[in-house]
């Protein structure tokens, strides 16, 4: 035989504080709950709920390219047309070249059309094109051109900046 004890609260064995508020009302039977609040720390209130622009990428993509704003086309160089003379007009026009001072994407595949054996690479954060590089994105560049140029198969390495070799 099973001895329950009575219980005469609004609610039944399994609330046992229901009527003193529920667990919130036992809570502010035991915690100075105006103490409480004034000493939880609070910080600036949000200025927005939207926070994508907080994780939008720099520049959209708008399936372009990455680099449309800051490069120009193989063609409208007259040492490349020279070096890359197996490519016609209209391949050499798709190629874009990146300009002086734009900075590569982290994690970024590139090569270097000025490179002999035009290693691709990934290109690590703060890297940028100088003058004596003339950069082409892999995420630029048609599949077809892109192996044409690099040789199929070829592994990707990771550039080191110079000092880091030191």
């Amino acid at each position: 035989m099973s001895h329950r004890r009575h219980d005469s609260s609004p609610g039944d064995a399994r609330k046992p504080f229901s009527d003193a508020g529920g667990p919130e009302g036992k809570h502010a039977q035991t915690h100075d709950l105006r103490r409480e609040e004034l000493s939880n720390a609070k910080g600036p209130a949000p200025e927005g709920e939207d926070f994508t622009a907080d994780i939008a990428p720099a520049a959209a993509d708008d399936g372009t390219g990455g680099h449309a704003d800051e490069s120009r086309a193989a063609s409208d160089d007259k040492q490349l047309q020279q070096r890359l003379d197996d490519l016609d007009g209209a391949e050499l026009a798709q190629l874009a070249v990146l300009e002086t001072g734009a900075r590569l994407r982290q994690g970024g595949t590139y090569v270097d059309l000025n490179d002999r054996g035009r290693q691709p690479f990934t290109a690590l954060g703060g890297q940028e094109a100088g003058p004596e590089h003339r950069y082409v994105a892999k995420r630029d560049t048609d599949h077809e051109l892109w192996n044409r140029l690099v040789g199929q198969g070829r592994e990707v390495e990771v550039e080191r900046p110079a000092e880091a070799q030191e």
